[in-house]
This record gives structure tokens, C-alpha cells and sequence, in this order.
């Protein structure tokens, strides 16, 4: 295999060069880095919203779930971990490989939605008989409030909808692109 990349048979990889960007702010997560993929590499997934990868950065192998980052496209956050074993930090030129993860794995539940779906029998009925991708944005339109009364009425009005029989969120902008409540990180200088 002359391209040095695991072989991923049957998927639409995208291969490509980007620089290992520092956050302005960490938050209390620590030293982790994120990197923004090319228009032509987030063109290839299968959605402009959250979607789940398998891929490598300089050769060591990832799966991750990539966020949107407002203007169609998408970023991956690198933990330090992964910084580690690919050998490589912030301000680098790193060799990335991705492509869509298949199946779209189940997404972790936050604690706040799986209590409210425990004490809401109807309610979790609708959640199991849902997608896997149509629980991947019902929880990120939950994740995606950036003050905790709006994630805490989000949670409930998910349970609300849920429990009517609703099985897709409605007027949640995925991508950030029209509603802006989504984009990747600010670099460091």
C-alpha cells in the first residue's frame, strides 16, 4: 500500500495535509488541539451536521465524531492522547485520513437527557424506535445550548415532543450555517 494509510475498502476517503490549530480557550478540558477539515473532505460526508469518522492522523488510527463548523464544513477536536500517539502538536503539519464511519455509531447518552427519557415511559419508547442519526441531533440540539436554563428546557421539551410521537427534532440547524449557534473553535494566534 504505497499512500501509508490503513486500507479502508468500500468508503469514500478523503486524504489531506492541515495544521494542528490551538484553541484560544481549552475550558477546564486541558491541552487539546482541533483541526478544520477542507471543503472537499467535509463534502464527502454524508452530512453537514455532527457525523462519526474512522480515519488516522500521521498514520496512528482515530474514530471520532465530528462537529459542524458553520459554514458546511467540519472540525475534529484532538485530545492530547491522540496528539500523543500521532506524534504531533499544536503548529504542525499533520497527514490526516477520514472517512464515514459505517454503521453511525450510537451516541453517549448526556446524563440530563437519560433521566428525563427514564421518567418519561412514552417518551423513551419514541427515543428507542428513532435512528441512530436522529438521536445523534437530538442530542446535539440538547449539547448545542449554550446557557444551562436553555439546555435544561430543551431537555424537556424533548421528552415533550418525544412523548407525542415526534421522532426528529424540527428547526434545528445542524450545520450552524443559518442559525450561527454552531462553528468551529477560535485559534490561538
Amino acid at each position: 500500500m504505497s499512500h501509508g494509510y490503513p486500507e479502508m475498502t468500500g468508503k469514500e476517503i478523503s486524504a489531506f495535509k492541515t495544521r494542528l490549530l490551538r484553541p484560544a480557550s481549552t475550558g477546564k478540558d486541558g491541552a487539546w488541539a482541533f483541526l478544520l477539515l477542507p471543503k472537499a473532505a467535509s463534502d464527502k460526508l454524508p452530512r453537514r451536521g455532527r457525523t462519526s469518522v474512522e480515519g488516522t492522523i500521521n498514520g496512528y488510527p482515530f474514530q471520532a465524531t465530528l462537529d459542524p463548523d458553520g459554514q458546511l464544513g467540519h472540525w475534529l477536536k484532538v485530545s492530547e492522547a491522540l496528539q500523543d500517539a500521532a506524534g504531533a502538536s499544536t503548529g504542525d503539519m499533520v497527514e490526516v485520513q477520514v472517512s464515514p464511519a459505517q454503521p453511525e455509531p450510537e451516541p453517549a447518552l448526556p446524563d440530563d437527557l437519560l433521566k428525563a427519557l427514564a421518567a418519561s415511559p412514552a417518551a423513551k419508547a419514541t427515543w428507542d424506535s428513532t435512528t441512530t442519526i436522529a438521536r445523534l441531533d437530538w442530542i446535539h440540539w440538547v449539547e448545542s445550548a449554550k446557557q444551562a436554563k436553555t439546555r435544561d428546557r430543551r431537555v424537556q421539551n424533548a421528552c415533550e415532543m418525544l412523548a407525542s410521537g415526534k421522532k426528529r427534532v424540527c428547526c434545528f440547524d445542524q450545520s450552524g450555517y443559518y442559525s450561527k449557534s454552531l462553528s468551529a473553535p477560535e485559534a490561538k494566534d
